[in-house]
């Protein structure tokens, strides 16, 4: 998943019992940076789920509307809520024109969704979307098994390098923790 969306980088970690998303601020349309501050990254479901979005913004935001309903009528569960929001994005005639891949954060874990019907849970609580992730999730992994960081120190960590690598990914983080 780490590939398909240009001009953005998303990470979702699961370390010591917190969850973090944190993504960049960076749009840009083809080879144009467009604006360096946007807000990829948000708290839904009064504070019990972050998500953070790779892909067209419209879309991304139609898609937390439908997940936060989702996670509603699934007792929040973010698993089952997932599995559900990516079925209906795949059948549904309207859904399965939005371009964009999600990443959710409960408190016990983080996922991947996209269009396609995937949902995503990596094994060792690191997960990235964007033209980016491959950087930030390679970052992490080694500063989780080499570091004594905590998931945010970590997650910013991994974004700092990620940005210094990626041009569609720049510094101007935005981060949400769930402890």
């Amino acid at each position: 998943m780490s590939g398909y969306f240009h001009g953005t980088t998303i990470l979702g970690l699961h370390h010591r019992g917190k969850s973090v998303v944190i993504g960049d601020g960076q749009v840009t349309l083809n080879n144009t940076v467009m604006k360096h501050q946007a807000r990829k990254v948000r708290v839904l479901t009064e504070g019990k789920v972050v998500a953070g979005f790779a892909g067209a913004t419209a879309d991304a935001f139609t898609l937390f509307e439908k997940f936060e309903a989702t996670f509603q009528s699934y007792q929040h569960n973010l698993v089952r809520a997932a599995v559900e929001l990516a079925k209906q994005w795949r059948t549904d005639r309207y859904l399965r024109k939005l371009e964009a891949l999600l990443v959710v954060a409960d408190r016990e874990r983080v996922l991947a969704i996209s269009g396609t019907g995937d949902v995503i849970e990596p094994d060792d609580g690191i997960i990235g979307i964007g033209s980016g992730a491959s950087y930030a999730i390679a970052a992490a992994r080694a500063l989780v098994k080499h570091s004594s960081l905590d998931a945010k120190s970590i997650a910013q960590e991994a974004m700092a390098i990620a940005a210094n690598i990626c041009i569609y990914t720049n510094e101007k983080f935005t981060l949400e923790e769930l402890a």
